[in-house]
């Protein structure tokens, strides 16, 4: 629980009692690999803070194929920003997760009682848009290798975490494509 209340105090300041409330309002919860944290077509109005484990977020294309769109893993918050909406994709564990879940009751709770949690929390939806941007802009104009090594420096600790199948899914390649170039890098 000290990660996350780490990673809040990057982004502003909270006494020990407000500390101790965003605390309260947490729950442990594990996720086994492949279980869904969000299914596409329905409500997601919780957030979650995930403490150990890698989540991606996928879909399916015209075709049939999942495609992975995006990878999230810990000292990172899942949520739904828009939470009157349902969600266009899947939210996956990748592997096994350890995740603090806020329900929308506790998140609003928050919200109300401590004054600055708004400015926070907008904050960190900030940064994460921009490390999403940073880490799928490079993936538009690059070739198949420069995008791998792209891969490699993004999410240094991924390649060896998750299936090769979503790493080849989101750099927009086959198995086999990864596979060779694996073996030529090397």
């Amino acid at each position: 629980m000290e990660q996350l209340i780490d990673y809040i105090l990057q982004f502003g300041t909270l006494n020990k009692n407000q500390i101790e409330l965003v605390l309260d309002k947490t729950t442990i919860t594990d996720l086994p690999k492949d279980a869904y944290f969000a299914e596409a077509g329905k409500s997601f109005k919780h957030r979650g803070f995930i403490l150990e484990g890698v989540l991606r977020i996928c879909y399916y294309n015209n075709q049939g194929e999942e495609i992975t769109k995006y990878f999230i893993e810990e000292n990172h918050f899942i949520a739904n920003p828009y939470d009157e909406e349902h969600i266009s994709e899947y939210i996956q564990a990748a592997t096994d997760c350890k995740l603090l879940i806020f329900s929308s009751k506790d998140w609003k709770e928050l919200s109300d009682t401590i004054i600055d949690w708004e400015s926070i929390i907008n904050k960190i939806y900030r940064k994460a848009m921009m490390e999403k941007m940073d880490r799928r802009s490079s993936l538009v104009s690059e070739d198949a290798t420069t995008r791998y090594l792209s891969f490699l420096e993004k999410f240094p600790t991924l390649i060896n975490r998750i299936p090769l199948s979503y790493v080849a899914s989101y750099l927009g390649m086959t198995q086999s494509s990864l596979s060779r170039i694996r073996k030529n890098i090397r």
